[in-house]
């Protein structure tokens, strides 16, 4: 059994230590999934290459099927050409194939159409990453909604990705920045969301769940509590969209943020959807080729969204192979399938690693608190050489500060840095056995 390290603060509770016994366990159903069998392996070229490798890093990028490795091959051999850039045939090809994509993506996250009667495909900006997207609302939104003495809530647990955006439009426009914290289980209370929202905020920005901590946030009463002052919610799904169904509609979105990279897609492509009347009011981060309407000696005028926000030319391969990779997230393995097997695939995980003496876990000590991520520090050992050993045995885990350092700074977490393992559907138990036995071998290395 272990004992979990946190601390307090000001302003809420963070989790308190406690053991995982076996009457916590029985209380909390699982899924009965057969982690022993994999049929999707196979599926993946570097895996079904390197049966000895256990990768258990998809929070940062996940493995490519190879029916998105051939759909980008595809796209150059079959209709390589700029996209709306030219009225030949190779060229429509290329622009429809982007749009079909769009079009996919709004019925994914359920986009609701636009009252002007604009095609809610128009809606979904095409970017290089979450980050690029994150950026763009900061940058381009918040300038247009923001004056001083306004408010900025975000959570501690966000990545860096959606938090020095928001250190920079605050800074930019006079405002403050306010975080919610999470209490005991990792998850945000009522009561902390009613003290944070109030009428001073305008924008709450949130990861619906955290790369760290693995815990899903309440993104809708987050929504309820914004709106109902009149602001506007952003979301991080980063590591929600690849592992879950996410419904912008329900959620009480008014924008989202996701990269393809996570969700089995090439890297390079990041979405961002944002409701029609907030798109059409912001103006856009980057200018140049194919984003403008006209252009004189003195002044330009901007393309209708999504175009205004796209300059350049786009990776029209990778955004063509992303929407291969959802649908064979969606449509070949299944959301249902997909969480009933990574839910099995994290108990099974927890379930050993508690066994760990010398083994100290970073958030709750549940296992359906954790959505495909668990963190955790070796005792006395630093992060660096805990994944460093563990990559001589083939098993990938990250190692470092996630890119959360402010959730680590308050929780006390030694050296800024902790190990992630993070699952995904491709995983099966020989993975976690061989993540164990990594573990065990770490902890033997520097006590012989």
């Amino acid at each position: 059994m272990i004992d979990t390290e946190h601390v307090t603060c000001d302003t809420c509770t963070a989790p308190t230590p406690g053991v995982l016994d076996a009457s916590d366990e029985a209380s909390r159903a699982w899924p009965r999934v057969d982690i022993e069998v994999n049929p999707y392996k196979h599926d993946f070229p570097l895996l079904a290459s390197h049966p000895g490798v256990a990768f258990l890093d998809s929070a940062a990028t996940a493995q490519r099927p190879a029916c998105v490795l051939d759909a980008e091959r595809r796209f150059y051999e079959t209709m390589n050409a700029n996209p709306l850039r030219g009225l030949y045939k190779l060229s429509v090809e290329a622009t429809e194939a982007i749009e079909q994509v769009r079009e996919q993506i709004a019925r994914l996250i359920n986009a609701p159409a636009p009252v002007d009667g604009t095609p809610r495909s128009h809606d979904i900006v095409f970017t290089r990453n979450t980050s690029e997207s994150l950026n763009l609302v900061a940058k381009s939104f918040a300038s247009t909604v923001l004056s001083p003495g306004d408010e900025v809530a975000i959570t501690i647990m966000e990545h860096h990705s959606n938090l020095i955006p928001w250190q920079q439009a605050c800074r930019a426009a006079g405002a403050t920045l306010v975080y919610l914290y999470p209490t005991k289980t990792g998850a945000l209370s009522d009561e902390e969301i009613a003290a944070k929202i109030g009428p001073k905020i305008k924008i709450v920005a949130a990861t619906e769940v955290s790369n760290v901590l693995g815990c899903r946030n309440p993104i809708e009463k987050l929504g309820a509590a914004v709106h109902a002052h009149g602001g506007y919610l952003v979301v991080d799904g980063a590591q929600s969209v690849p592992h879950m169904p996410v419904d912008v509609a329900a959620l009480g979105a008014d924008f989202l943020a996701f990269s393809g990279h996570k969700a089995c897609g090439p890297m390079g492509v990041g979405v961002l959807w944002g409701r029609h009347e907030l798109l059409c009011q912001m103006p856009p981060m980057l200018t140049g080729g194919e984003m403008i309407d006209s252009v004189s000696e003195q002044d330009a005028v901007w393309a209708p969204v999504p175009e205004k926000f796209e300059a350049g030319t786009q990776d029209a391969a990778g955004i063509y192979a992303t929407g291969v990779a959802l649908d064979y997230l969606v449509n070949h393995v299944g959301y249902e399938a997909l969480q009933a097997r990574e839910a099995a695939l994290v108990h099974y995980l927890m379930s050993r690693i508690t066994q760990l003496p010398y083994v100290e876990l970073i958030g709750s000590i549940y296992w359906d608190n954790h959505h495909g991520v668990v963190s955790f520090n070796v005792k006395g050992i630093h992060p660096h050489d805990v994944a460093s050993i563990m990559d001589m045995d083939d098993v990938c885990i990250r190692a470092g500060h996630h890119c959360a350092q402010p959730l680590l700074t308050w929780l006390g977490v030694e050296n800024l840095a902790c190990c992630r393992a993070s699952v995904a559907f491709y995983n099966d138990k020989h993975d976690i056995d061989a993540f164990i036995e990594g573990l065990e071998h770490v902890w033997e290395t520097f006590h012989a």
